[in-house]
């Protein structure tokens, strides 16, 4: 057996909480491997909103497996607000959840320092989520981490003092004011928490069921465009969100991947600071926002939006080797009488089709116009699905190379029309 992969190929917020919900039917186990409390995948039936954080987005199935992998970053405050959320709606957690011991903790002291350093910034802060993911990352290469195993040790508490220690030391060169003590009543309860689940070498299990013939599938967070190699750096995550980290996160062979979907929404967004080349500072920028409730679902902060950027998703499908194309939200187009696609990047020079190192280098889009659909948010067949939006789809798999397999018509996991 093979692991599919399901990742973002733009700025996040593509919707892939919903596309792995709407896939998990199809799989034996769901398995996160990167990113933390940053992510906010978002999954809406029978009549309810949930939006995750660090547990997969494949949980509320009756009979698969989720384990978070070894390259997720866990705020145990946040993890067990999450669990106790879906424990009221009935779903048993403790049966169906295994975490990596050897996934990160994040600590208030990660958290405060995310916070301390984003000030300290100014006006070139990256727009961080201030969930102290980038630390923890930097205590986990830098080998000062505590990882989940850690909890389950006898000296756990002498180590959770050591690194805290080490951060306040850190925490003197900023002009910041904090209390890490207040904070530590609820992240020792959410360590509590976390001592009643299944603790695995995560890499064993996923290699067994690999064995087994188990059918797995991978959920990536944020999108291709905020991995730390090969996003808008520095306006960056702290990960690899790239179907590579799928290998590093999870423990398996890069021989192991099988189908790569890659999620993209039929228009942009980003949250935070950083180069967007399509973006629309504009009457039509704020319609798609309002449109498309764009305010991020970790933070609140509204999104910032623009055209489909073709330049930047060949991009994304080359480093992923992405092998379909799952798009999202393109109820939220209708109505426009005329759709842009950006299909090349002005230039001093020239017009150039590939990213740049330097983004500043892009003096704006180059855009081909279509004519837009009516409202199609009511549609159950891909029979009913209008000629333009045909024509929108056919000219993305055509400057791609890739099948659209799927497109979503609303938020809803039975808005979905499959090819």
């Amino acid at each position: 057996m093979k692991v599919d992969v399901v990742l973002g190929l733009q700025w996040g917020d593509e919707g892939k909480g919903k596309i792995v919900d709407v896939l998990t039917p199809g799989y034996d186990v769901i398995a996160r491997f990167q990113g933390g409390p940053n992510a906010g995948h978002t999954l809406e039936f029978n009549e309810i909103k949930h939006v995750l954080h660090s547990i997969p987005s494949g949980i509320f199935h009756e009979n698969q497996v989720n384990i978070i992998g070894n390259g997720v970053v866990i705020d145990p405050v946040i993890f067990k607000k999450e669990a106790d959320s879906i424990y009221k709606l009935g779903v048993d957690l403790k049966k169906k959840l295994l975490i990596s011991r050897k996934a990160h903790l994040i600590l208030p002291s990660h958290r405060i320092l995310d916070a301390a350093s984003e000030v300290a910034k100014g006006i070139t802060k990256i727009g961080s989520t201030l969930k102290g993911i980038g630390p923890t990352y930097m205590d986990k290469t830098g080998r000062n981490g505590l990882r989940v195993g850690d909890i389950l040790l006898p000296d756990f508490k002498e180590r959770y003092n050591r690194l805290k220690q080490k951060h306040k030391d850190l925490l003197r060169i900023y002009d910041y004011s904090y209390n890490i003590e207040e904070q530590e009543e609820q992240w020792f309860a959410g360590i509590e928490e976390m001592r009643g689940y299944i603790i695995v070498d995560s890499e064993y299990e996923m290699n067994r069921f690999l064995k087994e013939g188990r059918k797995i599938l991978a959920e990536g967070a944020q999108g291709t465009m905020l991995d730390i190699d090969f996003g808008s750096y520095p306006y960056v995550t702290s990960s690899n969100t790239i179907s590579a980290g799928a290998c590093t996160g999870l423990g398996i062979a890069p021989g192991t991947l099988g189908e790569i979907f890659g999620v993209f929404k039929a228009y942009c967004t980003r949250v935070g600071s950083g180069p967007f080349p399509t973006e629309l500072l504009n009457e039509t920028g704020t319609n798609l926002r309002e449109k498309g409730h764009e305010y991020g679902a970790t933070t609140g902060r509204p999104r910032r939006c623009g055209w489909l950027d073709l330049v930047a998703l060949k991009y994304s499908i080359m480093i992923n080797g992405v092998t379909q194309l799952l798009m999202t939200k393109a109820d939220v187009l209708s109505d426009f009488d005329s759709i842009r696609i950006c299909t090349g990047y002005k230039t001093k020079n020239a017009v150039i089709d590939i990213l740049p190192y330097e983004m500043e280098e892009i003096e704006g889009p180059e855009y081909i116009s279509m004519k837009g659909w009516k409202n199609i948010a009511d549609i159950t067949t891909k029979e009913q699905i209008p000629v333009e939006l045909r024509d929108y789809i056919r000219f993305i798999e055509k400057e791609t190379g890739l099948p659209v397999t799927m497109v979503s018509l609303g938020p809803d996991r039975r808005q979905i029309i499959r090819f």
